[in-house]
């Protein structure tokens, strides 16, 4: 009988703990090591004096049959909420629906606007920017550069930071599917009964009834049961090679430093810092692509308010350029379970960079600026937030300028070559926007290729140019389209 390998698993979000959970599923040794003092990544669901957050926004929906499966399979069926799902764009004073609606969206635009902005599109389509590599062309190409400017510009250059012409197209390509205004209008206009050839939006999607926190607490319960260790709190500091393979990881946690001996390292660490904890070093060239890398980072602000100041979206796009939040969740929309009787918490969402103004500024600051900024916004009366609190996520996003993809390439070459049982998944583990649908399955992949000796390409997961919450006929499930604005932070 052949000895499973032991495996080490680094990193704690649903990635890690999706491989962590199929090994112990097949009797495999695995130690899963996370820095943080809590499991769930950015998945995680965050608790204060009762109040409970949800970090980005999780809508479990996935076309992937495998996923779905493995859901029910941690979580029984009752822990599940079936929620509506709704969403609209705060632009100008006046709240748009998204996806499109014709009827809104020329009331809202006014007639004169709403006529430029189809001559917008139709030169787009008659004389298309010479320049589509970045987010800026690619999505004039496909809208126009009026819908660009009101719909896309002010919410993508908040959420990264830079102009949108120093953004790869590679991210809209990923994160939005090949449509166009023409798409988005026969969508709104057509009979729901007539759609079923029409990529739309889904109007359910399933959510666990204390957060997606919920989830990965679960499935560590269930990698403990069954012989696996959860080491939280706890950093690896070295990866070990000899011979052409990992050999060992040297951990560095509240009792010290010890090295653990492994046969195969499966890592959703971000790739930069995967590459700087090797020993021996990596070649200059691979470290130089591993600092090369970048990422923008995120915090909340959740506020509780009365709750006649809910409202049914589950987040509104703050696409104001006068105001710095981006993005606004009503936590009460998601689980009538995260939130107290007669109030509702808001969580302010702001993308940011480590280390910047706002990220360094103190809990007390931010609160006030949340509760300044939800005022003018006018989605609260002046003097009626009760209380706040401020989460931090560093490394939230993987960061798509021009580079990005020759400096993946060029570290995951090496790994390849020179660390083979090394084995990168998730989103930071790979550098790629996935989402936790994906993510679990880079891991589920990686898994069968370790037990099972099968080859498949986990890179290859959720390159196809369409979004994941897309459906087609036949698609598993019911699907939704992102045709304006991307998802943050979001399963």
């Amino acid at each position: 009988m052949t000895t499973p390998p032991q495996t080490v698993v680094i990193g704690a979000g649903p990635a890690g703990l999706t491989a962590a959970y199929e090994l112990t599923k097949r009797q495999a040794p695995v130690q899963v090591f996370e820095a943080d003092e809590v499991v769930g990544g950015i998945s995680r669901t965050v608790e204060r004096d009762g109040w409970r957050f949800d970090i980005g926004g999780h809508r479990f929906f996935t076309k992937v049959l495998q996923v779905e499966t493995l859901w029910h399979e941690i979580l029984p069926d009752d822990e599940f909420l079936l929620r509506p799902r709704m969403s609209r764009i705060h632009y100008r004073g006046r709240l748009f629906d998204y996806p499109l609606k014709a009827g809104n969206a020329l009331k809202n635009l006014g007639v004169f606007e709403a006529i430029r902005c189809v001559g917008s599109y139709l030169s787009a389509r008659i004389s298309p920017p010479k320049d589509q590599s970045h987010l800026a062309g690619w999505v004039t190409a496909r809208f126009g550069k009026r819908l660009y400017s009101h719909f896309f510009k002010t919410y993508n250059e908040k959420l990264w930071g830079v102009p949108a012409t120093e953004l790869s197209s590679d991210w809209a390509a990923q994160r939005i599917k090949n449509l166009s205004l023409l798409n988005a209008v026969i969508n709104a206009l057509m009979p729901k009964r007539n759609q079923k050839d029409i990529t739309s939006l889904i109007e359910e999607f399933q959510y666990p009834k204390y957060g997606p926190g919920m989830m990965w607490e679960r499935c560590t319960e269930h990698i403990e049961k069954r012989g696996g260790t959860v080491t939280l709190n706890t950093r690896v500091r070295t990866i070990h090679r000899e011979d052409g393979r990992a050999v060992a990881v040297t951990v560095s946690g509240p009792d010290g430093d010890r090295r653990v001996p492994a046969d195969h390292v499966v890592s959703s660490m971000p790739i930069s810092e995967l590459v700087k904890v090797m020993d021996p070093p990596a070649p200059p060239e691979v470290l130089a692509a591993a600092n090369d890398l970048r990422y923008r980072d995120f915090l909340t602000i959740a506020l509780v308010v009365p709750e006649e100041f809910s409202f049914p979206d589950n987040w509104i796009y703050i696409h104001e350029p006068e105001v710095k939040v981006g993005r606004i969740q009503n936590f009460g929309s998601w689980s009538p379970y995260l939130v107290k009787d007669g109030r509702t918490c808001l969580g302010l969402e702001y993308f940011l960079t480590l280390g910047d103004d706002l990220w360094n500024s103190s809990d007390e600051d931010l609160i006030k600026l949340g509760t300044a900024e939800l005022e003018q916004l006018g989605l609260v009366r002046p003097g009626l937030v009760e209380t706040g609190y401020v989460v931090r996520m560093p490394k939230a996003y993987p960061f798509y300028d021009f580079s990005y993809s020759d400096n993946v390439e060029k570290i995951r070459r090496w790994l390849e070559r020179d660390v083979p049982n090394v084995h990168p998944v998730g989103r930071n583990g790979m550098h790629r926007y996935n989402n936790a649908d994906h993510s679990m399955m880079t891991a589920m992949l990686t898994v069968e290729n370790i037990l099972d000796g099968t080859d498949h390409d986990v890179w290859e997961v959720n390159v196809e140019e369409e979004y994941h919450e897309e459906k087609r006929p036949g698609d598993h499930g019911t699907g939704r389209a992102a045709p304006v604005l991307p998802k943050p932070a979001s399963a």
